[in-house]
Parts: structure tokens; C-alpha cells; sequence
């Protein structure tokens, strides 16, 4: 597939931040076109007839490594999609790049002068507080919207135009319970930062667990506290049958450090989010003790024959797969299909997505009718090794009829 783009190089950087179940949580202009598409018969040129997609998303900013991992899926996908050729239904593909620096302002703007542009298709969206800024604008302007990482669950049900091609907070949590078993009277402890992220976390296990008989208490930290004991050891007085770690920030090698000094990994279920390669070293000793819920890590859709075609295209290319790498290929799937159904006509792009059943990089994957929550397996892992070379391993694998979101109504 030919691939033509102008940007300039991005300096490839750690991740600032470790973020865990947040999503993570997305006017620099590229092109990628692929193939020629033929003529329609009714006098357009190719280029009317090419379906143009605007992939917003962030190249930069605190969430870019993960918009590099969604980006490169996404262009993986598509040559997968396409078999190849760059087309759908005779339709070249063409993909404009758009960075939003995960700024809700930069991407509603880059929307809205690639919709006037006549784009019918958007995608990406690594940041939550993008995402909800984006589906609006679909649902008022009528164009097919396709949420990347973020994980937000108020994304689910928004709108009739926007879908989501990751998973959503409700599917970790319920990953989460399951290595607590039957939940009736059983002690859970929310160990996160006293701040939106962390009440948030509280509140979700609450709604989750809580709701299958858990008793959900937390132990909140100020965001500014580097002395992390009190709060490791407050944890373990509680006694907890599960503890479900959020946390984020520079700070979180001093919390499972405090967490293992003070007994609480050996003393009950520690379970917390496998974000990126990135972030294993964080764990440091703590990592072989800790339970891990996971959305994805290379390996652990079993090397189906979608997963490793998503593996060996993307390193071809030069990139990493890492944790949102499917979510990028499974947005690329996502949009040949609808293009497919529907050329350039939204609703009909729609209503060939709701109900559609595939198979992704992550396994068996649907969209759901009714809400279109993207219904997909789940997995846990445990991390083997030491320091740099901590790796992780997968435990189980979770079916998607095991992890499902109660069903929320499209709210038009």
C-alpha cells in the first residue's frame, strides 16, 4: 500500500506519567493514500471518489506514545483490511493525520475544519476528555466517529454515530473480579489518589464489585504525598480479601515499593491495570507479587492469525507493538467495514457496524447494537523477570461474554 505523508519527526520519549485504567486514556497535517481508486462511472475523478478519514489523535503531549502505538496499528489495519490495495468497495482510502497534543480545544478544531472539508469518517482519541469533546460533534455534524483508547464508559451509548475500537473502564474492573471469585462478602480496598482519577476508580469498583456483594472501602492519598507507608499500611490493617490499585504518576515505584515493605502483596490479592512496556520497571521487586488485569500485551490474543498479522506489519514497519497497537488495527477494520456497507453515507456506515461480529487482533470481537460497546476478550497477567527485563506472561484469558458492560441505550 502506498503511504504518502508530510510531517515532521517525533522524538521518541518514555512516558511521563503511568497511568492505570485511565485513557488512556488524544496542526500538524499528514496524508496517507493507497491505491487508485477507479472511476465511479458517474464523471468523478479518483479523488472525488476516494473516502477521506481524519485520524485526530496524539502524536504529541503527555499520552503521544500511546497515539504512536494506536496510529501504527491503524495503519496496519488498514493495509489488512484492504488486503492490501488501499481500497474499499473501489474506494481509495485516504488518511489525514491531525494531532490534538491530548487537548479537547486542538481536536474539536481539527474536527471541525476536516468535516468542513467534507470528511464523513473520523477516528482516534487516545485521552477520555477528547473523546467526550469529539462524539457530540459526530452526532451534530452526522459523521462516523471511531473513539480509540479512551476508556471512559460515558463514551458508550453517546450517540448513534460514535463507536469505540478499545475497551471501555467497566470491561477492567469486571476483569478485575474475577480474581476475587464469588464477590459476596468480600472485603475490597480502592487503594488510589485523593483526585478526579482516583475518586472515579472508587467509585467504578463500587458500582462494579459493590454490586455482586463486595463491601468497597478506599484508602485515598493526596496527590502531592511522597511518603506512601501510612497509606500501604493503613491498607493492610483493613485486612482486605482484594486490593484493587489506580495510580498514577511519578510517584507509584514508592507506592509498591511501601506496598511490599509493609506486607500487603503477601497478605492477600493485589490487583492492578498492565499499562505499557514503559511502565513494567515501575514495579520494580513488587512486580512477580502483583496480580495484573490487561487489556493487551503482544502475545496475548495466542498468535491468531489476526494478531500476528498485526505483529509482523506493524515491526516491518518500524514500530513496537504495545498495549494500544489493537486498538488502532481494530479502528482500521472497523472503518473498511462501514466504508464497504456504506461508501460515504454515515448511516448506512452505521447500521453496518451495529451488530458486527469479527475477529480481532485481541480474538472474537462484536459491536453491540444497542450501544455500541465493543464486547472483546480480556485478559490477566502476571510479570516474570527481573528490572529491565520484567515481561509479562499470560494467566488467562477472559471470553467476552465474561467481561460484558451492562447495556447502556444510544442516547441519539
Amino acid at each position: 500500500m502506498r503511504r504518502t505523508a508530510s510531517r515532521s519527526r517525533r522524538p521518541r520519549t518514555g512516558l511521563r506519567t503511568v497511568a492505570v485504567l485511565a485513557a488512556a486514556g488524544l496542526l500538524l497535517t499528514g496524508c496517507t493514500a493507497a491505491g487508485k481508486a477507479g472511476d465511479s462511472g458517474s464523471g468523478k475523478s479518483a479523488d472525488d471518489a476516494a473516502v477521506k478519514v481524519g485520524l485526530v489523535y496524539s502524536r504529541t503531549g503527555l499520552l503521544a506514545d500511546y497515539g504512536k502505538q494506536y496510529r501504527d496499528g491503524f495503519m496496519a489495519g488498514l493495509d489488512y483490511a484492504t488486503k492490501g490495495t488501499g481500497k474499499a468497495a473501489g474506494h481509495r482510502i485516504e488518511v489525514t493525520e491531525q494531532d490534538d497534543a491530548g487537548d479537547p480545544g486542538k481536536a474539536v478544531a481539527a474536527a471541525k475544519n476536516l468535516i468542513g472539508k467534507g470528511y464523513k469518517v473520523l477516528a482516534g482519541t487516545t485521552d477520555s476528555g477528547v473523546a467526550l469533546q469529539m462524539a457530540p460533534l459526530a452526532a451534530q455534524n452526522k459523521v462516523l466517529y471511531v473513539s480509540g483508547p479512551a476508556a471512559t464508559d460515558a463514551v458508550t451509548g453517546i450517540n448513534d454515530y460514535t463507536f469505540r475500537s478499545g475497551r471501555q473502564s467497566y470491561q477492567d474492573i469486571l476483569t478485575a473480579g474475577t480474581m476475587l471469585g464469588d464477590a459476596t462478602g468480600k472485603k475490597v480496598t480502592v487503594l488510589a489518589q485523593d483526585s478526579t482519577f482516583g475518586q472515579a476508580n472508587v467509585a467504578a469498583v463500587k458500582a462494579v464489585l459493590g454490586a455482586k456483594g463486595a463491601k468497597v472501602g478506599s484508602v485515598l492519598a493526596p496527590p502531592s504525598a511522597t511518603d506512601l507507608t501510612p497509606f500501604a499500611r493503613q491498607v493492610k490493617a483493613g485486612g482486605p480479601d482484594l486490593v484493587f490499585v489506580a495510580w498514577a504518576g511519578s510517584t507509584a515505584p514508592a507506592l509498591w515499593t511501601a506496598l511490599d515493605q509493609q506486607g500487603v502483596l503477601g497478605g492477600g490479592k493485589v490487583v492492578t491495570g498492565l499499562a505499557g512496556t514503559a511502565s513494567y520497571p515501575v514495579f520494580g521487586a513488587a512486580g512477580s507479587k502483583v496480580s495484573f488485569l490487561a487489556h493487551y500485551f503482544p502475545g496475548a490474543g495466542g498468535g491468531n492469525p489476526v494478531e500476528k498479522a498485526m505483529l509482523d506489519a506493524v515491526t516491518k514497519a518500524g514500530g513496537t507493538p504495545d498495549l494500544f497497537t489493537p486498538d488502532g488495527f481494530t479502528a482500521a477494520q472497523m472503518i473498511v467495514h462501514a466504508v464497504e456497507a456504506g461508501a460515504t453515507d454515515p448511516a448506512a456506515m452505521v447500521k453496518a457496524l451495529e451488530g458486527w461480529s469479527f475477529d480481532g487482533a485481541k480474538g472474537r470481537t462484536q459491536v453491540r447494537a444497542e450501544d455500541h460497546a465493543l464486547l472483546q476478550p480480556m485478559f490477566t497477567a502476571r510479570l516474570t523477570g527481573k528490572g529491565a527485563a520484567l515481561e509479562p506472561e499470560l494467566v488467562k484469558t477472559e471470553p467476552m461474554e465474561t467481561v460484558t458492560p451492562p447495556v447502556k441505550p444510544s442516547a441519539g
